[in-house]
């Protein structure tokens, strides 16, 4: 049975390896002149007043922001700037920590714009607050997933994101990218066994039918990908980006966490009712295991449906301010993508608990129960 294992999840890890290669943006993407990214400091926001947004317009619909730098090399020193107000009311007030955009001299008080507020200590502490909430539950294990996290995190900003800016074709690089995070956080946070093999076998199987059938509804569909945001990214590099490509590396990325979920469970279930009825016979512990893989998909889909209509809040509201038909919302390509990504992942997460469950209750049976 491990033979049988090593059989099908070698090749794939080689092929995984030898994709990392070869998309790996060695030469990283520059981006065009006037786009990179201005120098920023941060500031205090030390007193507020209401100001015409041009000089003897009479409109008072800026604030006058005066704030003291904090960062820099003109730190210590106070500027003035005017922010838009929304409905009479300015988004930053006294005591508010910002962050400034520097363009141009230091010294002159007009290179200064407020660009948004600092957020690195609330973030900083909801990250601590989840590790320990994470490790006081999994201990050990949760600490192994913290590494798993990790490593996602350093596959997605040091491989995905740099491989599609240099052209590469989005989808071939989210293809490799999900398989490598597969097998790192999968064997990371579980280890080595025959049980995890099984998950990562599942996992691979339904990554490879979201793939197949995100093609073909992507096309199916004419979803071109072609909104405001590829158009900034095109006019960003200078070359033209693969819209399509975008949707479909967004959907696998964004079915993977949910794979893996219900792949992990199912396998876990099996493995368990296997340990404490040993002589289970195999078509009773299929059944058995599906039974728990229905309840957990019938709600693993709901949570990936709600992700996505949450993600498309913003742009729902405006379809309905609109008053827009729900055919004509639901097909618009916005919220049609978005459709096709929400059905495409569902379908992957209902077959990954058939297939998985078939592939856990044939090595548990076969081979010898462990971790």
């Amino acid at each position: 049975m491990r033979i049988a294992i090593a059989a099908l999840l070698v090749p794939a890890a080689v092929a995984t390896l030898v994709g990392l290669v070869l998309l790996f943006p060695f030469v990283r993407a520059e981006a065009l002149d006037g786009a990179a990214a201005l120098p920023r400091v941060t500031g205090t926001v030390a007193a507020t007043a209401q100001s015409d947004c041009s000089p003897g317009e009479g409109d008072r619909g800026c604030a006058a922001l005066t704030v003291r730098l904090t960062g820099g090399d003109a730190a210590g020193t106070s500027i003035v700037t005017l922010v838009s107000v929304v409905r009479g009311v300015s988004p930053f007030t006294t005591g508010d920590e910002v962050t400034l955009s520097v363009d141009g001299d230091i010294a002159d008080p007009e290179s200064y714009q407020i660009v948004d507020f600092q957020r690195e200590v609330p973030l900083l502490v909801l990250a601590l607050l989840f590790a320990a909430a994470v490790i006081a539950l999994g201990r050990f294990r949760g600490l192994a997933a913290l590494g798993s996290l990790v490593v996602t995190g350093v596959v997605l900003v040091g491989f995905v994101l740099p491989a599609i800016l240099a052209g590469r074709d989005p989808l071939l690089v989210a293809v490799v990218g999900c398989t490598a995070i597969m097998f790192c956080a999968l064997y990371l946070t579980h280890g080595f066994s025959s049980r995890t093999s099984t998950a990562v076998l599942g996992t691979f199987g339904s990554l490879v039918l979201i793939g197949v059938l995100g093609v073909a509804f992507a096309a199916a569909s004419r979803l071109t990908g072609a909104d405001e945001d590829t158009a900034s990214l095109a006019n960003t590099l200078g070359t033209a980006v693969d819209g399509r490509g975008l949707v479909l590396a967004g959907l696998m990325i964004g079915a993977l966490g949910a794979l893996d979920d219900v792949t992990v469970t199912q396998t876990s279930a099996v493995w368990e009712l296997r340990a404490a009825d040993p002589a289970l016979r195999p078509a009773a512990l299929f059944s058995a295991a599906m039974r728990i893989g229905r309840d957990h998909v019938a709600s693993a889909v709901n949570t990936l449906v709600l992700a996505y209509a949450g993600a498309a809040l913003p742009l729902l509201l405006l379809f309905s301010v609109a008053e827009r038909g729900l055919a004509d919302t639901l097909t618009s390509q916005v919220i049609a993508t978005e459709v096709v990504r929400t059905l495409v992942g569902s379908i992957g997460l209902v077959a990954a608990v058939p297939l998985t469950t078939a592939l856990a209750v044939v090595v548990s049976t076969r081979g010898r129960i462990g971790r």
